[in-house]
């Protein structure tokens, strides 16, 4: 199938009053210069993310993780949301029934406009009390960059904080997990960006799937899940999304 039947069939599909969930992955930040989790720039060639993506990790040199974290988010700080994140904050505020549920913990979802979204790995801008201290929230918006002092400390008890991220070898927070399960009751399930890799949040197609949705996968490379989706759309999600979007405003234009 041509990527401009695949544009056409899945427009046909967005019809007003829809119940529309998309999961988005790092390759929908991919076009906004995000470097990716396992990037091989400075540094970090010389680790593996799971050497400081743990709370171990955090708990025996947190100073060498949060210069790794410091520089993600002076990196992030310098990026700006595509046309992919654009389209979907359209989408979250045309349909009442939309819902956007992220692997990504960049923010670039917010700056472009959604309000309400499900992280189910957390966000790099928050941050949280490694002691869990008694004054502190369980975690807050802290958008500092680059952080003065490293490790940073916390406004509320001097001891040490933590990205607000979901690290290897902790659970997904039961309630973004629940939302998530929630959205996949749904008529259209578009994931986009993401390899189908990671669980639990590659299940959600299929869920979505038996629960009578019309998914779709929308990404340049085949997945584990291309077999599985009703549709595949193979571009990226900045250039299938905009086309989506410019078919659904009767403006389209050939797809590459």
């Amino acid at each position: 199938m041509s990527a401009e039947t695949a544009i056409e069939r899945l427009a046909q599909r967005l019809i007003p009053g829809a119940a529309v969930t998309v999961l988005t992955g790092s390759g929908v930040s991919a076009a906004s210069g995000v470097p990716t989790f396992r990037g091989p720039e400075g540094l970090w060639r010389h680790f593996k993310p799971e050497e400081l993506a743990t709370p171990e990790a955090f708990a025996r040199d947190p100073r060498l993780v949060w210069e790794w974290y410091d520089w993600r988010r002076q990196k992030i700080a310098a990026c700006r949301p595509n046309r992919a994140h654009e389209v979907l904050a359209l989408w979250a505020t045309r349909y009442p029934r939309f819902s956007l549920v992220t692997q990504n913990v960049d923010g670039l979802h917010e700056r472009a406009g959604v309000a309400d979204l499900v992280r189910l790995h957390g966000s790099i801008w928050e941050v949280s009390c490694w002691n869990r201290c008694k004054g502190s929230p369980e975690r807050w918006l802290d958008e500092t960059v680059p952080f003065p002092t490293l490790p940073p400390t916390c406004r509320y008890c001097g001891g040490l904080i933590r990205p607000g991220v979901v690290w290897f070898g902790e659970p997904l927070d039961g309630d973004a997990l629940a939302r998530a399960d929630r959205a996949s009751s749904c008529d259209v399930f578009i994931a986009a960006g993401t390899s189908a890799l990671v669980y639990p949040a590659a299940a959600f197609v299929p869920l979505a799937r038996a629960r009578g949705a019309f998914t779709v996968e929308v990404n340049p490379d085949d997945t584990p899940a291309s077999g599985r989706v009703d549709l595949v759309i193979r571009l990226g999600a900045e250039v299938a999304l905009d086309l989506v979007e410019a078919r659904l405003q009767g403006t389209s234009t050939a797809a590459p």
